[in-house]
């Protein structure tokens, strides 16, 4: 654990404070509605982490929790509103946004609900109809 890498994060206004370490399962963007929406933006960029990697350091009573679906448990800063992860029980794994931990090496490999993109990334990154298949989506690529 020592040799582990840790990177730190925090909400907008800092009151809610995180690590992340080790490495995470995925990073790539998510085009459905609900991260959309989410993220009042046309695209959202996740990285997928263990749920044992990720520790809330400050704040963890300052923490909201919406779960508009059993499969997403998205939790911000009561204080400034900021997003700060998104809990997938369903999954085993935990979304801590991509601008949440800035000293973190972001380097996405996967466009996900591309079938529901509204902003077309010509990145030359695999784009994927739905999810993959171990996920429960058909693993199906689309053209950019």
């Amino acid at each position: 654990m020592s040799n582990e890498q840790k990177h730190a994060g925090s909400c907008f206004c800092g009151a809610v404070q995180l690590t992340v370490s080790g490495d995470p399962a995925a990073m790539g963007y998510c085009h459905c509605e609900s991260c959309r929406r989410w993220s009042a933006g046309p695209v959202n960029a996740f990285i997928l982490w263990k749920p044992e990697s990720v520790k809330i350091t400050q704040g963890a009573d300052n923490i909201g929790t919406y779960a508009k679906t059993t499969q997403s448990h998205r939790k911000w800063c009561k204080t400034c509103g900021g997003h700060i992860l998104t809990e997938h029980p369903s999954m085993g794994l935990t979304d801590v946004y991509a601008a949440v931990i800035p000293s973190f090496p972001f380097t996405p490999d996967v466009h996900v609900h591309y079938q529901e993109a509204v902003l077309r990334i010509r990145d030359g990154i695999t784009k994927l109809k739905d999810v993959p298949g171990e996920m429960g989506g058909s693993g199906e690529s689309m053209a950019e």
